[in-house]
């Protein structure tokens, strides 16, 4: 009965090889199959995953692909067995998965999901282990399960979060990635208590979303922590009370912090990946009930060391994945937070550019300019 949803020819960015620039081209985009729908992207955004995965620095090069997993769209077409979405819906793509069947998908306390959760190195549908991309019958590789550098691109069904279809899409989108697993980080899994002090380590895209949770939950002194001076004066906006240049102190961070809040931190966020910051904003925390949480990614072969006494004088240190949030179930409340004006999105966005100038974007993280770039669709 789905057979007549045909292939369609539209435009997408496509990265040849790791590091060039990317050129936008006619890909033929394949129906969706089971468990699978078709997303018309109106609004995408450029995640500092995406430029890591294009430098392919470290990890298995997957070319040629197509990027992007931060975005907005509109249902277009559904697959077989699709009951949750119908064309029309729209939606946010998400590069981890709630397949709402496993293990973790039915635990109050996980949003990894077995089936879904993110692959980089997987460039094909799950299903049967083939790309919905092709140029002249050869296939041009998915990433992340998403790929939103495209007019239109295939998911899995439970990769896309239904959402309210009053929300702005060119606001929203970044809901999809970034904002969430900062915001996440502070209100489901630091849980700053009313008037407590809060460090963030890195003020980036995340980090700022981290530091906005932790305002939003009312913190009263939040304290962003950056090797780039220049973000402090924006940091501000997102709640940040206080600033560490860890380039202005001889003595390591987490004995500058504990000078300044008589012993430690109540909560630290750390959003940079770099080990030694993980390890700081471990140690940065209040003995007898601090609690650190990581969220960056470190290099593969980082090792976190730390003393066992930092744990036995009662330390905690958590990770988080997403921000804990479980995509399907709980992003659409994130956007009804915006929608009631409980979170600022707007102040992010600090670029705009068409699709045929997504190169620019690029450009701009690169430079450290701007926290989110918004690549419109429309030519």
């Amino acid at each position: 009965s789905f057979s007549w949803i045909c292939a369609c020819v539209r435009a997408a960015a496509v990265a040849w090889e790791a590091g060039k620039p990317l050129s936008i081209e006619e890909v033929e985009v394949a129906p969706p199959q089971a468990m699978e729908v078709r997303v018309k992207i109106l609004f995408t955004a450029l995640c500092h995953t995406d430029v890591y995965f294009w430098e392919a620095k470290g990890q298995t090069p997957v070319f040629p692909r197509i990027f992007g997993h931060e975005a907005g769209g509109i249902v277009e077409s559904v697959g077989e067995g699709v009951t949750d979405v119908a064309p029309g819906d729209h939606v946010l793509p998400v590069f981890t998965g709630e397949c709402k069947e496993c293990r973790h998908c039915k635990s109050a306390e996980s949003n990894m999901c077995d089936l879904l959760r993110i692959n980089t190195d997987r460039g094909v549908m799950i299903s049967d282990g083939k790309s919905r991309f092709s140029i002249d019958g050869k296939p041009i590789f998915h990433f992340v399960g998403t790929s939103t550098f495209s007019e239109y691109t295939v998911m899995h069904v439970g990769c896309v979060a239904k959402i309210n279809p009053e929300a702005p899409l060119d606001k929203v989108c970044v809901l999809s990635c970034g904002i969430s697993t900062g915001l996440g980080a502070s209100i489901n899994v630091a849980k700053p208590p009313k008037g407590s002090t809060v460090a963030i380590f890195g003020l980036g895209a995340v980090g700022l979303a981290a530091a906005e949770g932790a305002r939003i939950a009312g913190a009263s002194r939040i304290i962003g922590i950056d090797l780039n001076a220049n973000r402090f004066e924006e940091a501000r906006k997102f709640g940040c009370t206080e600033f560490v240049n860890p380039k202005d102190h001889t003595k390591p961070v987490q004995e500058v912090l504990a000078e300044m809040t008589d012993g430690g931190v109540d909560r630290s966020v750390e959003c940079t990946g770099n080990i030694n910051a993980m390890i700081q904003a471990f140690e940065c925390v209040h003995d007898g009930w601090g609690v650190a949480v990581l969220v960056g990614v470190p290099h593969k072969d980082a090792e976190f060391k730390t003393h066992p006494m930092n744990f036995l004088n009662e330390r905690t240190l958590k990770g988080t994945f997403f921000g804990n949030f479980k995509p399907r179930t709980d992003l659409p409340n994130v956007v009804e937070m915006y929608m009631k004006k409980e979170l600022e999105v707007e102040k992010f966005i600090t670029h705009s550019v068409t699709f045929s100038e997504i190169n620019k974007a690029f450009d701009l993280m690169a430079k450290g300019e701007g926290i989110r770039c918004i690549i419109r669709m429309e030519h």
